[in-house]
């Protein structure tokens, strides 16, 4: 384990908090399972999603300082389980600490909306990190792999890592953008088997969903046949809202393009949190669209 406790500024975001309930769900618990200390950000705001900048960049960067600032004010680093947060305050983070050097007047112009709020101004002194990069890289997949007590033998695990996460922002870490490994490695250290597919990088569709959504769910359908194709006994995603393309609507991708899938999809935290034996039902594996038995069934937990 970690020789010290570690503690985050918890950004859980609004899908997590709303479509994907089971999502802020296992986190907690997995977080519990670790000893990992998650402060949760009540009063932070949807990062936008992307959306904002359509409108503003201004708009974008200042509401998303101001969550950063919130994590600034606990000397925290900020914490999300979303690929999509993590891709908008990651970035946004990025712009910012560069305006500190070369654009000041910029950054006491965001700076100013946020003292109109009476908000700490944003200082560029933490930093925003994925669940994903917390495990690899804070608590390590030595420590992670001592407290794994239920190994997820012969499961066959596709990472879908999505767009956001990667790509976003102009450097990652403990990963390549173009060839990632850190989810792949998580499997292997609970003990399931990763698999290998094209889409696992690309994007799920969901940007497109809600004004063309013919197109999104064909790009989600690719993917899911893909994995189906390589062997996978389910797909892991690191962003609620690529479960939602992926599970939520996968009836309806079916029907675009016309084939039964039936491929169960999990959020990493579920994934890692029944390796460290806590119960499925307590993980709310039950509240997906696509049924996660097939997946319980192959681990023992039912007959």
């Amino acid at each position: 384990m970690p020789t010290q406790t570690l503690r985050y500024a918890y950004f859980p975001g609004c899908v997590a908090q709303g479509a994907c309930r089971e999502l802020y769900q296992s986190t907690g618990l997995l977080a519990q399972a670790l000893g990992i200390e998650l402060i949760e950000l009540k009063k932070a705001a949807c990062c936008g999603s992307g959306t904002y900048k359509e409108d503003s960049q201004l708009l974008e960067d200042a509401v998303n300082a101001r969550n950063i600032a919130l994590a600034e004010s606990l000397n925290l680093p900020l914490l999300t389980h979303c690929s999509t947060c993590q891709g908008v305050l990651g970035h946004v983070d990025e712009r910012l600490k560069e305006a500190q050097e070369g654009d000041p007047d910029y950054l006491a112009q965001v700076n100013g909306f946020l003292a109109k709020e009476h908000c700490s101004p944003y200082r560029g002194t933490t930093e925003v990190k994925h669940l994903l990069w917390a495990l690899v890289g804070d608590y390590g997949l030595d420590a992670l792999e001592e407290r794994v007590t239920r190994q997820l033998s012969g499961l066959r695990c596709a990472a879908f890592y999505g767009c956001y996460l990667l790509r976003a922002q102009k450097s990652i870490p403990f990963d390549n953008p173009f060839q990632p490994e850190s989810m792949e490695k998580v499997f292997q250290t609970v003990g399931a088997t990763p698999v290998e597919y094209p889409g696992r990088t690309q994007c799920c569709g969901w940007p497109l969903s809600s004004y063309a959504p013919q197109e999104s769910f064909k790009m989600a359908g690719k993917h899911l046949q893909d994995a189906i194709a390589a062997g996978a006994d389910c797909l892991v995603t690191p962003c609620p809202l690529c479960h939602l393309n992926l599970d939520s609507r996968q009836p309806e991708v079916e029907k675009v393009i016309g084939k039964t899938l039936k491929l169960p999809v999990l959020h990493l935290s579920q994934l890692v949190a029944l390796a460290l034996g806590i119960e499925p039902k307590q993980l709310g594996l039950e509240r997906h669209v696509v049924s996660t038995q097939p997946v319980l069934q192959k681990l023992g937990f039912i007959n």
